[in-house]
Order: C-alpha cells, then structure tokens, then sequence
C-alpha cells in the first residue's frame, strides 16, 4: 500500500467512526425522545419534531434502518483498519487492528455518542432527524426485506411477531412511565396517586366506591313533613334517597336546597310540603358500570347521584361524583363531612383500621400495596384470604402483613390490627413497609 494510499485510508477509517458514533447516537436519541415533548414541539410550528414524531411512529423500521448502517461502515472500517496494519506490522497486524478498532469503536463510535445523546435525547433527536430520514429512505427497501426474513425466522421457532402482537397498552405505559418518576424523585407521592387514581378508572367499577346500603342515609316519605325537615337538616349530605313502604322501594332523591325553596315558599310551614313532589326521580345504574363510564354518565345527565343496583335490581349502595372524584385526587372533606377516623397508627409500628375501610384507601394512605382484585374493603380481604369469618383475636400473616381481628359484630369485622411483618422481631422488613407506617401516621394526623 502506497503512502498516500495509506493516509487516505486512515483518514476514511475516522470518518466511518464518525458515521457509525453518528448512527449510535442517532439510534439512542430518537428512541428515548419523548413523544408527547415532540408532539407539543410540532403543534407549535417545529418541523423538525414532526419528522421525529415521523420517524418514531415506524420505530421497527427506524432501528433497522440505523443498525444497518451502522453494520456497514463499522465492518468498512474494521476492514480498511486490518488491511492498513497489515502493510504496516504483517501477520501481526490484524491482532493490533482487532485491539485498536475494539477500542476506537467502543469509545467513540458508542459511548461517547450514546451519552451525549441520552444526556438530552429531544435535543439529539431534533439535530439529526433531517438526515436520519434521508438514511431511512434509502435503506428502507433493505429494511422491508430483513424484517421478512427476520419475521419467518421466528415463526419457525413459534414466535409471531405480527401487527396484532400483544404490547402495552397505553394506560400501561403511562402508569409505568408515573411510577418510575415517582421513583425517580421527578413526582411526588401525592402527584402519583392522582395520576395513578385517573388511569384506574376505566378498570374501577361502581361497586368498588359505592357507599354500602347499611351505611346510607335514606329517609321515610311517608314520615310527617316537619320531621323529614329536621332530618334532612340534621344530615351532612345534600341529596338523601327516599323510600316508600319497604326500605328497598326508593321512590325518589330529596334535595337540601330544594326543600328549603318549598319550605320558603310554604311560609316556614313544614306541613305543608309534600316531599314527593320536590324529589327527584331516582337513577339507578348496574354495579358493573365503570367509573370511567359512570364519570361520563354523571356529566352528560348533570347529575351528582345515582343509586347502585346489582343484576336482580336489589339497591346495593349508592354512588356520587364525589366519589369519584375522590379516587383521582383523594379524600375531599369540607366544614359538613363527619370524620370517622378509620386509620389509627400505634407506638410498636402496627396500625388499627376499621374493616370498613377500602383497600385503595388503605393503599393509598399508607402507601401499601394489599391486592383489590377480590375484596374492596380491609375486612373483605381478610376473609376472602382465610377463607373463613374469623373470629376475634385470631391472626392470619399474608401479602407481608399480620392481620388480628380486634372486634367482630355477627358476621362483620369491624376492627383489625394491622402489623408490617418487618415490625415483627426476628421477621424481614418487606420493601416500604417503613414508609407504609409513617404515610398511614400522616394520614390519620392530617
């Protein structure tokens, strides 16, 4: 190899490293780029982001277009490398072109620009899609043909990678994107369960937040009108359901405000009101209506209360967009709400709680993660797992927990303890179950 031809070859064995740390980094920036930064960059007039929303969309085809090329010139460059230390060093040469290019490769053509890049991925990204295009435009068809290749491979060992493969579906993916933040220090504890609480309701059901029909208020119609006055006054809540004959005919949905406007219009005389004509007609839904669905429901109608029936049209409890809203942004009191403190945290690091607590509510105050599936309360969880209603001071251990029944009323937990299996001595401490104390401490001081 002649001198100049020697020159020229080292000076192309540079410039293909260049390529290939061009592609690697192009291959990381575009891949870790947020796709709803590029989407708000492209609605305000950036081109660029829209040729990086372009370029994500075909992800498969962008990665093989971007491996390929960086295949070629780092193969080009290994090549020309060997071929120059052999002119140079003999036999010996292709082991010192195998050390020297490992090396050169390794630093320059994929550290260096993958850190570059994942240090500011949208940036990267922005700077190179124009010429990324290009490259997958002109190895597309290259691309197309691998990918069948590859595609037939795998179905041959039973692995179908076709377009109805099963992924993650979107609510997946932003919980999971939530969660790491979380994790990450980026959101805090409350900004988690907020978000958290929005993607769980299309998989939340009526029947998960309801209010059971044995903690309801409901009123008699056929009681006299000055003592349905005082018992609507006496009450915390707004809208009180009315029954007719038997506690389970509900007949209608009586209003504090309107009843005071026919209470004004009679003159202050409660006798003379007629409760039945001031309610309004009841609304029942399933109680496998989604809270998703039931949120919808709730604004279209202009509503804030239904009653929940189950499939024999028995009420079962009742629901209201409080509810709600309660599972996005968590507990809402105001100056009328009657505290029923539910959660009680003691000094040896156990906590009492109500068996009428729900689980989410639990989990969500302690930072817990008891499993909903199968039970919405506490209580509910404890005799779905021993299968059995225990009686008091029987301990059950399950899901990293020591589970005591305190009291019980008939067939109804009402109190248990609850012990973090790491409180325990001579027991492991299981993942946050110190946090899960002090979030349920705070919770039941604030």
């Amino acid at each position: 190899m002649t001198e100049t031809a020697l020159w020229l070859a080292i000076v192309a064995i540079f410039v293909l490293l260049f390529l290939s740390g061009f592609f690697s980094g192009s291959e990381t920036a575009l891949t870790a780029a947020s796709r709803a930064r590029m989407h708000q960059m492209e609605k305000t007039g950036d081109w660029r982001a829209r040729v990086v929303s372009l370029l994500i969309a075909n992800r498969e085809r962008l990665i093989g277009a971007l491996l390929l090329g960086n295949n070629l010139v780092n193969i080009l460059a290994s090549a020309l490398a060997t071929s120059v230390f052999l002119s140079l060093f003999g036999d010996a040469g292709v082991a010192l072109a195998t050390l020297v290019m490992t090396a050169l490769v390794l630093v320059f053509a994929e550290v260096l620009p993958k850190t570059w890049a994942i240090s500011n991925p949208e940036r990267f990204a922005l700077a190179v899609a124009p010429i990324v295009r290009f490259v997958v435009a002109v190895f597309g068809p290259i691309v197309v043909g691998v990918e069948w290749i590859v595609r037939n491979i795998l179905k041959l060992v039973g692995v179908n990678i076709g377009d109805d493969t099963s992924i993650l579906s979107p609510h997946e993916e932003l919980r999971g994107a939530v969660d790491l933040q979380h994790i990450e220090g980026g959101l805090e504890k409350g900004e988690r369960d907020r978000l958290g609480g929005l993607l769980d309701l299309a998989e939340l059901e009526v029947s998960d937040v309801m209010v059971h029909r044995t903690n309801m208020v409901a009123l008699n119609a056929d009681d006299a009108p000055d003592k349905l006055v005082n018992a609507a006054l006496a009450s915390p809540y707004t809208r009180l359901p009315l029954w007719r004959g038997e506690s389970d005919n509900f007949v209608g949905v009586l209003h504090a405000k309107d009843l005071l406007r026919a209470l004004q219009a009679a003159g202050g005389d409660a006798a003379k009101i007629n409760v039945l004509d001031i309610a309004a007609p009841a609304w029942f839904v399933p109680d496998t209506t989604s809270l998703q669905d039931q949120l919808n429901a709730f604004l279209r109608h202009k509503s804030h209360f239904a009653l929940v029936v189950d499939e024999y049209g028995e009420v079962m409890g009742l629901v209201t967009l409080e509810d709600i809203l309660e599972e996005i942004v968590g507990e809402i009191a105001d100056e009328h709400d009657v505290e029923l403190e539910g959660l009680r945290p003691q000094a040896d690091g156990s906590v009492i709680v109500d068996g009428s607590v729900p689980i989410r509510d639990l989990n969500r105050a302690a930072d817990w993660s008891l499993p909903d599936d199968e039970a919405t309360t506490i209580a509910g969880l404890v005799i779905h797992e021993a299968r059995m209603i225990p009686d008091e001071r029987q301990i059950f251990t399950f899901h990293g927990f020591r589970f005591t029944v305190l009291r019980r009323e008939k067939n109804r937990i009402t109190r248990l303890r609850i012990m973090p299996l790491g409180q325990i001595p001579g027991v492991k401490m299981p993942a946050g179950a110190a946090q899960a104390v002090a979030g349920a401490a705070a919770k039941a001081g604030g």
